[in-house]
């Protein structure tokens, strides 16, 4: 079923907002933030690409800029620079991100042509902005199980998602495993969720899904959309068991979007899972 139907470039950045009860999502190369709530859909450009949001209040985001991380008003639609971001490396932007238990805000950066190991994999909490793993190409699957113990990161072009464990304030601790291991069936991890059973759900791009694995990694089910590029899943809607999933045009030709004409739109699967609320995050 299709939740929005405004067609993105590339859809990224699901984030259920559990105060507002708003969705929001982005489309990366149009520098867009989106969102739809019983007002209707809503549309905020900015200057820079944008790429994934955490919640700090119920009217800021926290958003991840190809320059820095700022603080984004909604009502008034004042930013706040709160710490800068590779600005050093123009050639890069951002792309997965999510907030963590403890308060903290994960972010991946990429080339924007997806040169190889041009990224890193960032947390910023109480202040720090702190590089946490270099040489990164696509970075995605960043998603949290409940309690925070440790914490699922992906390097798309490697076809694994990773697993750390974290320390007390939400800091990596030991050397990353793998959590899954793709590469046999071919398939491209890209954003990810923990469901509230600790259930990981992960879109894998080209695939046209988004796949249920058991905390012991073992596949559950999937759960199928109308466009090729799944990007990004969130849970949403007052219980917390709507399946989100921005998906995405980038990379298809006119014969595919033509051939595709729901690619690039946000989906919505009723009554999948329950969900954990976001968490917000702490400045």
């Amino acid at each position: 079923m299709i939740f929005d139907d405004r067609r993105c470039e590339l859809g990224e950045g699901a984030l259920w907002h559990p105060a507002r009860k708003q969705m929001f999502w982005f489309d990366i190369l149009n520098q867009s933030l989106l969102s739809q709530d019983q007002d209707g859909p809503r549309q905020w450009r900015f200057p820079e690409l944008v790429s994934a949001a955490g919640w700090v209040t119920d009217d800021v985001l926290l958003i991840a800029g190809e320059r820095d991380l700022f603080l984004f008003d909604l009502e008034s639609e004042e930013i706040e620079t709160l710490c800068l971001l590779e600005q050093d490396k123009p050639k890069n932007r951002p792309n997965d991100g999510r907030a963590d238990p403890f308060g903290g805000f994960w972010i991946g950066t990429m080339g924007k042509r997806a040169e190889a190991r041009a990224g890193a994999i960032y947390r910023y909490y109480r202040g720090e902005l702190r590089q946490l793993f270099g040489g990164i190409t696509i970075p995605n699957s960043i998603s949290f199980p409940h309690g925070g113990a440790f914490a699922h990161f992906s390097d798309t072009v490697t076809g694994r998602v990773m697993r750390v464990g974290l320390d007390a304030e939400g800091w990596p601790k030991g050397t990353p495993e793998t959590f899954l291991d793709l590469t046999a069936e071919g398939l491209n991890p890209d954003g990810a969720v923990v469901d509230a059973s600790g259930v990981l759900w992960l879109a894998q791009w080209g695939a046209g899904r988004v796949a249920a694995y058991a905390p012991d990694g073992s596949f559950l089910r999937a759960v199928e959309f109308d466009a090729p590029h799944t990007s990004c899943p969130a849970f949403a809607g007052p219980n917390l068991s709507a399946l989100i999933c921005t998906t995405a045009q980038e990379g298809m030709d006119a014969a595919a979007r033509a051939a595709h004409p729901n690619a690039g739109k946000v989906f919505v699967a009723e009554g999948i899972a329950k969900g954990q609320p976001e968490h917000q995050v702490i400045l």
